[in-house]
């Protein structure tokens, strides 16, 4: 399977299945707000500026391809 193949294969069962995609949402969208909470944490703020946020996403992003990519959840 090529990676057009796959990434078609998962948008159109994204398309199909709204379960499927409400997990994948559910689990981007965790991502950014672990980040953001143990950004906060670690930088000691209460609020965040646009430059955190900018840093917290691209964290966030990290994080959740290196989940994606995690050889130990393939079958």
């Amino acid at each position: 399977m090529t990676t057009a193949e796959a990434v078609y294969r998962v948008t159109y069962e994204m398309e199909k299945d709204p379960s499927f995609r409400i997990g994948w949402q559910s689990n981007i969208a965790m991502a950014f707000y672990d980040a953001a909470n143990q950004y906060k944490h670690k930088k000691n703020k209460k609020y965040l500026s646009m430059v955190d946020i900018h840093i917290i996403a691209n964290e966030a992003a990290n994080n959740f391809l290196k989940l994606l990519c995690d050889e130990s959840q393939r079958k």
